[in-house]
């Protein structure tokens, strides 16, 4: 028989072994007499020879179970269509003896008759109804006016969801589109962008190496500045100021270069020009002397 109809399939058995790891010859024999009668019935004179292996032999054993187990079924079904069908032939007998009986045989039925009475039972058998009944057909139109109504809330439902997806795919082709363009633009985009970012790091190696520059240029004026002795104290005021003083300084020494340069006009008495340099390194030294004082005067006062 064959394996066409849908039955529940039986559950796999493992291959039986005997203590020495031989195949359990009643299963063998099982599938070999299988495998002999759906050959036979296929028309098939021997079945080809194969390797039997524990693996083989369980799947054909399984094969065969659930093959004889829908044969088994399908043999019950096909009985009680044939147990069916010989009373619906002995109904239809009756039927038919009736009919003569009260002169409504179908040969003796118009064309028209026969015609109606065809579409009639075309009718029923599409609505799926035993008899020709009025109640019988009201039923089925009242089913079939059921269905139609839940087909047309369904397809109206479909439609809706349609609708709706139809909307999204739109929406999605759209910004497809969009994305599309977005790209081109990108890729033509690509190349301005890479002669810039070539130009932004050669920039930036000119800026780098400009830094590592203004760097050594800042150790260099740091240590330049530690050697003059400047310290974070002194501002621009402060400069202000001792320039100042400075100024002061220039006005009150004036004077004296004056006073000195006018001693070159002496006559040349070495006893006179001794005693005049002596002077004047003198006030020389006060002046010196005045100076220091006033720049520590100023230092001492940025400090406080």
């Amino acid at each position: 028989m064959s394996d066409t109809l849908d039955y529940p399939q039986q559950p796999a058995t493992e291959l039986s072994k005997t203590t020495s790891g031989s195949f359990d010859t009643n299963r063998i024999g099982e599938v070999k007499s299988w495998l002999a009668s759906q050959f036979d019935a296929a028309g098939k004179d021997h079945v080809p020879d194969f390797e039997y292996t524990s693996r083989s032999i369980s799947h054909l054993h399984n094969l065969a179970t659930i093959s004889q187990a829908r044969t088994q079924a399908a043999s019950i079904i096909a009985n009680d269509f044939r147990l069916k069908a010989s009373e619906y032939r002995s109904q239809a007998a009756r039927i038919r003896e009736i009919l003569e009986n009260v002169g409504l045989a179908q040969e003796g039925l118009p064309a028209n008759v026969v015609a109606s009475l065809q579409v009639l039972a075309n009718v029923a058998n599409l609505l799926n109804i035993r008899d020709t009944e009025l109640s019988s057909f009201l039923v089925a139109m009242g089913d079939v006016s059921l269905r139609k109504t839940g087909v047309e809330d369904k397809r109206a439902k479909v439609q809706k969801e349609s609708k709706i997806l139809l909307d999204y795919t739109r929406k999605a082709i759209a910004r497809l589109t969009y994305l599309k363009r977005t790209l081109a633009q990108l890729e033509d985009d690509v190349a301005p962008c890479e002669t810039q970012m070539e130009g932004w790091k050669t920039n930036l190696s000119i800026l780098v190496s400009k830094e590592r520059q203004y760097l050594q240029q800042y150790s260099n004026y740091k240590a330049m500045l530690n050697r003059v002795g400047y310290t974070p104290e002194i501002s621009h005021g402060m400069l202000v100021e001792m320039a100042e003083h400075r100024k002061d300084l220039e006005k009150k020494t004036k004077p004296i270069l004056d006073t000195l340069r006018s001693y070159q006009d002496l006559p040349p008495d070495k006893a006179l020009a001794a005693l005049a340099i002596e002077d004047k390194k003198r006030q020389y030294n006060a002046a010196e002397k005045y100076l220091e004082d006033v720049l520590q005067s100023a230092l001492a006062t940025s400090e406080d």
